[in-house]
């Protein structure tokens, strides 16, 4: 970890791992710092990704953050930088800078039952969370967990071997957008399939990440089915680009999201600027 936020480090690509068998083409990066320095982390925080002369761009923590010497990063192809690095390899290298931002509020979680609801790309920022909470020493203090985990397509979902375990602390529901052959799990969008699911309105804190329309409908719904706006938490990780509040695109009202934010509950974005 550099204390220099601006300063990046150089950064070792262990492994690539393919996580979508679709057209949306998902990486997971495995990366470990060069000279030993370790990356401490929270859930819910960020680094700044750069190859120099491409670009950077933020991109949220996607591993255990009790593993401090090294970390994982979730990338789908969309652009100019991340064409490069999914075209980099185990042994290549990298620049980062962070870790930044706020994280999830964990002292808040403990105690109450966990709610996790991820659509597509938006499971990455969830999964320290969730290996958070299900770490064995850590397990007892929180309640019963509960997955909602949207895709695209039965091809699109991220980290199907985490699967197995997350299913022996939680209960896992599976929906994809439109039917298919064989397909057995839920078909439908997060926020017309939550009414369905068994929690205890006064016990529950919903999480949730994905699209934007997906986060502002299943909030609603969420808000309609009785959890307060206080227990609905969400991160904007989207709007993010310089990492420490400097270039303003972040911007919403008095909140730049890279440095007050990503993490934030529906209670705060409601007395927020109607722009997330």
């Amino acid at each position: 970890m550099n204390k220099n936020p601006y300063m990046p480090m150089l950064a070792k690509i262990l492994s690539v791992t393919q996580e979508t068998g679709s057209d949306l083409d998902i990486k997971t990066y495995r990366l470990r710092l060069e000279n030993g320095k370790k990356m401490p982390f929270l859930p819910g925080q960020f680094v700044e990704l750069s190859i120099p002369g491409i670009g950077e761009a933020p991109f949220g923590f996607a591993s255990n953050p009790f593993e401090e010497s090294t970390f994982e990063l979730t990338i789908k192809r969309t652009g100019v930088l991340t064409e490069a690095i999914h075209a980099l390899k185990a042994n290549d290298s990298l620049w980062v800078r962070g870790p930044f931002g706020n994280t999830f509020p964990i002292d808040s979680l403990q105690g109450r039952d966990i709610l996790f609801i991820a659509g597509g790309l938006g499971l990455a920022p969830l999964r320290p969370l969730i290996s958070y909470v299900f770490e064995k020493n850590q397990r007892g203090r929180f309640g019963k967990v509960s997955l909602l985990i949207a895709a695209r397509s039965s091809a699109d979902f991220l980290y199907r071997n985490d699967y197995d375990k997350w299913q022996q602390n939680a209960h896992i529901t599976l929906t994809i957008d439109q039917d298919e052959p064989n397909w057995t799990g839920k078909v439908g969008f997060p926020h017309n399939l939550v009414k369905d699911l068994p929690f205890d309105k006064e016990k529950t804190t919903a999480v949730l990440c994905g699209p934007p329309i997906m986060i502002k409908a299943t909030a609603q719904q969420l808000k309609s089915l009785g959890i307060t706006p206080e227990n609905i938490i969400t991160t904007l990780e989207m709007r993010m680009t310089c990492g420490i509040g400097k270039c303003g695109k972040c911007n919403i009202g008095h909140q730049y999201i890279c440095v007050d934010g990503p993490v934030y509950s529906l209670a705060q974005l409601d007395a927020m600027p109607d722009e997330y």
